[in-house]
């Protein structure tokens, strides 16, 4: 039962965080969003819908358990959005920079582990 709650919490918090991160690369201009590292104006709106898709499928699929399965496939798209974000930060922010994003990661293989090991109730 605590795991089941922390593993809630951790997917309310994750899908609000790319659920706002997502939005947000759908919604500024793409000049607002150009960073150190130049990436295309498309890759950034893919990468926001790929983030606002994630984020719901981190909620809903477990909660109205419709295919509870999918929850964890899109923990695992997002680690892969993470590991970019991982490799993109790093060289230039350094170390410290890309320490949010591994976190993040870290953070989505744990839900996407324990909704593997969970049933879904």
């Amino acid at each position: 039962m605590k795991l089941n709650r922390t593993l809630w919490t951790m997917q309310g918090l994750l899908a609000a965080l790319f659920v706002f991160a997502g939005v947000m690369k759908l919604v500024l201009p793409i000049e607002a969003m150009a960073g150190p590292v130049a990436l295309p104006g498309a890759l950034l709106r893919f990468v926001g819908v790929a983030e606002l898709l994630g984020g719901i499928g981190l909620v809903l699929p477990w909660l109205l358990k419709i295919r509870p399965v999918l929850t964890p496939v899109a923990a695992g798209g997002l680690v892969i959005i993470m590991i970019g974000a991982v490799v993109l930060t790093a060289p230039t922010a350094g170390v410290a920079g890309a320490t949010f994003p591994f976190l993040v990661g870290a953070a989505l293989i744990a839900v996407g582990y324990g909704r593997l090991q969970a049933p879904a109730v």
